[in-house]
């Protein structure tokens, strides 16, 4: 294939904001179905492109900050620069710089790919991520609303999580609740005996049964905490539950543990837009965070953002409530 045309997507901060930027690649690929269509990501974020189709090729860098301990920070710059100069001699038509309006970092990536044309997003177009970001195709064709986000679980992955869920999990029956405890905010977080009472409350009305998800790792590693203590505290609240532990230490192991659950419970963050992107109906907390720009896209969803904007101050009761709520407007056979 020798395309007319080389669009090259860069969104290179976190997990969300990728997961918000799949349906413009989706859009790019059907307005320019014989162009080369590449993207620009992060190590940290590049599993939620893995087996997306509407891509070429996906180009990925490590921030140094992301670097493995045996790996320098010169090592990863020469990486760094040997990606820039293959894209440079590439010759890339339209580059798509999906990030904020603020990112200094970002239109340094852009000077030196030297691209021949360069679209930015609106930065004054309110709405969602998701709208926002397809405003950087109104020099190409005009913007759209936007479409669904997608996200690709590893077939491979996928089929070594259900073979590790134990057999008495397998035979409990019921819908399968995905339970993700992890917030970045600290008023996005809620504390693990709630989740454990509405766990309880939840399998007495319907059998559910549940995965539990959470950021891998010891509250004290400087490079990425994690919850595996709050993990274990909730094991230990919901004895007697059929729960499964999900222990994804990888972002590709999230997608595909994600993907099991018929219906998610968690937090804004990370895990809740690729839930989205997986087409999975949920009820998510919200702190601090804001509400028109960040919300579940394109899924049916429930949202508790009570005034105060702290999650702790969300009771028991109001998140079964939700949870209710969004089960009337499922289809009778979702289960």
């Amino acid at each position: 294939m020798n395309p007319s045309r080389k669009i090259l997507v860069v969104r290179r901060d976190n997990i969300g904001d990728l997961v918000c930027t799949t349906p413009l690649i989706d859009t790019l690929r059907q307005r320019f179905p014989e162009a080369w269509i590449g993207a620009l990501v992060n190590s940290y974020n590049a599993p939620v492109l893995q087996g997306n189709g509407a891509l070429d090729e996906v180009f990925t860098y490590t921030k140094l900050k992301h670097r493995d301990a045996g790996t320098s920070a010169l090592a990863a710059l020469g990486r760094r620069l040997a990606m820039i100069w293959r894209l440079r001699r590439m010759g890339i038509d339209d580059l798509i710089l999906a990030a904020p309006a603020h990112q200094a970092s970002a239109e340094r990536f852009c000077r030196w790919l030297k691209p021949l044309r360069v679209h930015r997003a609106d930065p004054g177009h309110g709405g969602h991520e998701v709208e926002h970001i397809m405003s950087a195709l109104a020099g190409l064709g005009g913007a759209e609303a936007g479409g669904i986000c997608r996200v690709f679980p590893d077939p491979l992955r996928l089929e070594r999580l259900r073979q590790s869920l134990p057999p008495q999990w397998l035979v409990a029956g019921g819908p399968v609740v995905g339970i993700h405890i992890s917030a970045r905010k600290p008023k996005q977080r809620w504390p693990i005996e709630r989740f454990a009472a509405v766990m309880k409350l939840l399998h007495q009305q319907e059998g559910a049964r549940f995965l539990l998800f959470w950021a891998p790792g010891a509250a004290s590693d400087p490079r990425h905490p994690g919850d595996d203590e709050k993990a274990q505290a909730l094991l230990q609240a919901a004895a007697g539950l059929p729960v499964a532990p999900m222990a994804t230490g990888e972002l590709a192991d999230l997608i595909a543990g994600l993907s099991l659950a018929d219906r998610l419970l968690c937090s804004d963050g990370g895990a809740m837009h690729l839930a989205a992107g997986l087409g999975k109906p949920m009820v998510c907390l919200f702190g601090n965070s804001d509400l028109v720009r960040w919300h579940p896209w394109g899924v049916p969803y429930e949202v508790l953002q009570p005034p105060s904007q702290d999650v702790a101050d969300v009771t028991v009761e109001a998140f079964v409530a939700a949870y209710a709520r969004l089960l009337a407007r499922l289809p009778a056979c979702s289960d």
